[in-house]
């Protein structure tokens, strides 16, 4: 009896996987459908403007959790099945455009981005909604779209096919956390070097604590695509290379801040493999990353600090987790009074029940004075988010502060067990 018992819960999950499993095999084909939109506006106001849809031909992620139950991002795209009105796929992200309308220049110009949502391949009519959250914290619909499945406007061509490589490979990507690298600035004399970078992200990633223990529950790809030029953009130095995803540094002119704007470029790319989450590593020893939740990241690949940027930056595109120190940003009020932020890791203590507030010991001062005697006790900070004063994080220094220590704080720590298992059960 007790060993019946001790089985039910493995019962359940089996049960519930392959209800989930049918749900999958009801509504959606084993590859995705793609949407390239414009979204452009400025400080105060924005617009979404549909571009095209695009077939590819593999499914990545899970074939269970349709529906995003973890509601971090500032955006959130919505499927919904047209003949039963259900909702059959939803995900949350943030892109780069939304972090550019709280810079300085978005103040006084408009300007317009590239951006993209993907989706298990319908196997009927379905429409998109992309939502966004108000200063308010709450999500408001900008934009909708009705798919025709059957349309012959939906592209098949495979834009930018190149070799791939499997850095680390442990199973169905349906139940992994699928990990694809693009290779920025490395031409094709450089591929080799390009794979033994790739082997260091994966050797860094999985050095440290959760991703340690769980690296079973991941694949790691890499898409062996050559640039014309070795290196990456510097305009600062005055520095231009003809690369193919056409990165650069000092984006909105914080110099080791190295992103792209060409997301056709890196979607094509990404297409050559199953992929949850894109990384692109950066040919070049300056100093410097990005990234952006459920949107891409990106790192150097030569600097001394490689591999702990790779795993804050991961941070960042995984799940979302906040930057928790003071300073080094161009942003306008990213968090504002009175909104809790979505972050897992940073509150303003408007809403901290529905945060690490049942980790605390009930006695912890909030907020918690620094420690010199127990500098890892678990807290409520005062500086996070670029600022110093009312945003908190939850202990004196981690991963997503600075690059001294060697672990992630238990909140962190937390939130990347969850976003792993809602990937790969």
């Amino acid at each position: 009896m007790k060993r019946i018992i001790a089985l039910l819960p493995c019962i359940m999950l089996l049960l519930q996987a392959n209800l989930s499993w049918g749900q999958f095999n009801k509504y959606f084909h084993n590859k995705t459908l793609r949407m390239d939109y414009a979204h452009c506006g400025d400080s105060q106001h924005d617009e979404i403007y549909f571009e095209e849809l695009l077939e590819e031909p593999y499914w990545g992620g899970s074939k269970t959790n349709l529906i995003d139950t973890m509601f971090y991002g500032n955006y959130y795209l919505n499927v919904y099945d047209v003949a039963s009105n259900q909702l059959i796929y939803s995900r949350g992200y943030c892109t780069l455009f939304g972090e550019w309308q709280t810079t300085d220049e978005a103040q006084t110009t408009r300007r317009s981005c590239s951006e993209t949502v993907i989706m298990p391949f319908p196997k009927n009519d379905v429409r998109i909604e992309i939502s966004a959250r108000n200063k308010k914290g709450k999500f408001v619909k900008k934009f909708e779209y009705a798919v025709d499945v059957d349309s012959y406007f939906i592209k098949k061509d495979r834009r930018m096919q190149y070799p791939t490589f499997d850095v680390h490979y442990t199973g169905n990507p349906a139940q992994r956390v699928d990990i694809v690298l693009l290779p920025e600035g490395y031409t094709a004399d450089e591929m080799e070097q390009f794979k033994a970078d790739c082997k260091r992200f994966a050797e860094g990633l999985f050095s440290i604590s959760p991703y340690k223990e769980r690296q079973g529950q991941f694949n790691i790809r890499a898409v062996l695509a050559p640039s014309q030029e070795s290196g990456v953009d510097i305009p600062g130095e005055y520095i231009w290379k003809n690369t193919i995803l056409n990165s650069a540094f000092y984006t909105f002119d914080m110099e080791r801040y190295i992103m792209t704007y060409d997301n056709k470029n890196l979607r094509d790319l990404a297409a050559n493999v199953p992929y949850d989450f894109i990384y692109i590593i950066a040919n070049t020893q300056k100093y410097g990353g990005g990234a952006i939740y459920n949107h891409y990241g990106i790192s150097v690949s030569g600097n001394q600090h490689a591999a702990k940027v790779y795993v804050h930056e991961f941070g960042h595109l995984f799940l979302g987790l906040g930057d928790e120190y003071v300073g080094g940003s161009s942003y306008n009020d990213m968090y504002p009074k009175g909104v809790e932020p979505w972050e897992a890791n940073l509150t303003t203590l408007v809403n901290f029940d529905k945060k690490w507030k049942d980790m605390l010991d009930k006695n912890t001062p909030i907020p918690t004075p620094y420690d010199s005697q127990n500098p890892t006790k678990l807290g409520v900070y005062e500086g996070g988010g670029y600022v110093s004063k009312g945003v908190y994080r939850p202990r004196y220094d981690c991963l997503m502060n600075t690059l001294s220590g060697n672990d992630f704080c238990p909140i962190c720590t937390r939130a990347i067990k969850k976003q792993i298992d809602f990937y790969t059960r």
